[in-house]
């Protein structure tokens, strides 16, 4: 005896659960997702310069970041020796408003190598600034 066959066809979903399904998704999304932003390490930067406190930059720390170096006032120091540099630099000023190291960094800088540099000045006592732009005069003749 022969079995007959019955094919079965595909059967489409009813399309109007698609936007109840799609709704849901986006609540889930929506409730699971995080919103908090991401927190790096806070700082006290100090406030904007006047005409005074530019002729005292001239004596503040320049602390320079490339990918591999770090420079002190121009001068290269290992990352060993950079904590107790910093440390002897500062312990020569009294006031706080003597403490501030300008740091430079290049695009290129590591975070990591950012946030070692800069967690050691503020462990040192030193108030951290950054220069972001640099301004410069152009005499034209």
């Amino acid at each position: 005896m022969r079995i007959a066959r019955t094919t079965k066809l595909l059967v489409e979903p009813p399309s109007s659960a698609t936007g109840d399904i799609a709704f849901n998704l986006i609540v889930f999304f929506l409730v699971c997702a995080s919103v908090q932003p991401d927190r790096g390490r806070l700082q006290n930067l100090p406030a904007s310069e006047t005409a005074e406190d530019q002729q005292q930059q001239t004596e503040n720390i320049e602390v320079q970041l490339t990918r591999t170096a770090v420079l002190v006032n121009g001068e290269a120091v290992p990352m060993p020796r950079f904590a107790t540099r910093i440390k002897s630099l500062l312990a020569a000023k009294t006031s706080p408003a003597e403490k501030v190291v300008i740091v430079k960094s290049r695009p290129d800088t590591p975070y990591h190598h950012w946030i070692d540099v800069t967690s050691t000045i503020d462990d040192a006592g030193g108030t951290i600034t950054l220069q972001l732009e640099e301004e410069r005069e152009i005499v034209v003749p």
